[in-house]
């Protein structure tokens, strides 16, 4: 069993699997296993389903109720001391809900997410000027907006990099909603339309009115590049978010998905729509400096 190359979170995902999987193998109960660490059956759930660290000794302790040999043992406990490494998000800690951080471990090993957002521009293609202008519609305290715009531009490093690949797609209605200011809107659209080229980004755009019977709200799809790790859907709400990875709960999104993209406007279209809104988005910003303009003369 390779340790391989990824963050605490999907290693803590992969021990809690490959534990599981020991444990099944051999016919032992969940509550059985809880028994053998002196802990709850709720507490393996969370170990198996890697929703929480796991300690060392844990781990010790179960591979040894399982019967698994010293060799292979050793492999387990050092992807267990590697899981438990913070990740570099930890410096965040203090302005992030506890169940936003999964999905930021889950984002920085995926290989590749595929998202529909019908109410903005996914954080992933944003500018630091609309992030700032989208925290302002909710109840983000201004003390704490700027570290949130560092954090949002990290995360999208390895998407610049090309070592994310990203499936977008996006509901006209999220590209024409205020945001900020017409400039700030614009400017984002500009944006969005150097990516689009780009051999990591397929961005789809879906008319107003066509995409909401394939999906009630948006949703990320996330794909590791191990075998072991499911496809893990993402669902945020206010003030939590949901992890799906059982198969028949990722098929659904996955076809919902396909449905999405078959009703949108093809990859090759995006650059036209986007060139279209930001000729009206123009308009404005030049109605709004003469506004100022004018303003600014009868003060004088």
């Amino acid at each position: 069993m390779p340790v391989p190359d990824e963050g605490p979170t999907v290693l803590r995902i992969m021990l809690g699997t490959q534990l599981r999987n020991l444990r099944e193998s051999r016919g032992i109960s969940a509550h059985e296993a809880a028994k053998a660490i002196r802990a709850s059956d709720s507490k393996i759930s969370r170990i198996e389903l890697g929703r929480s660290a796991i300690r060392e000794i844990d781990v010790l302790d179960l591979l040894t109720f399982y019967g698994v040999d010293p060799e292979e043992r050793e492999q387990f406990l050092t992807l267990a001391e590697q899981a438990n490494r913070p990740g570099w998000w930890h410096r965040f800690s203090d302005i992030l809900p506890d169940w936003f951080k999964s999905y930021i471990g889950m984002e920085e090993a995926a290989k590749s997410i595929r998202v529909y957002d019908p109410l903005f521009i996914p954080g992933l293609l944003q500018t630091p000027q609309y992030t700032t202008a989208v925290l302002a519609l909710g109840d983000i305290p201004v003390s704490e907006a700027e570290r949130h715009v560092i954090l949002r531009k990290e995360r999208q490093r390895r998407f610049i990099e090309g070592q994310l690949k990203l499936w977008a797609i996006v509901d006209e209605s999220a590209l024409r909603r205020p945001v900020g200011s017409p400039r700030i809107l614009r400017d984002q659209l500009r944006y969005l339309a150097s990516l689009s080229d780009r051999q990591n980004l397929t961005l789809q755009i879906t008319s107003q009115g066509a995409g909401g019977y394939a999906a009630p709200s948006g949703f990320s799809i996330l794909r590791f590049g191990d075998r072991d790790m499911p496809d893990v859907v993402y669902v945020e709400h206010l003030t939590s978010a949901l992890y799906l990875d059982k198969r028949v709960d990722v098929d659904r999104y996955l076809l919902a998905m396909e449905r999405l993209s078959i009703i949108s406007n093809k990859p090759a279209e995006t650059s036209g729509i986007l060139g279209a809104i930001i000729n009206e988005l123009e308009e404005q910003v030049d109605d709004h400096s003469q506004r100022n303009a004018r303003f600014g003369a009868g003060r004088d």
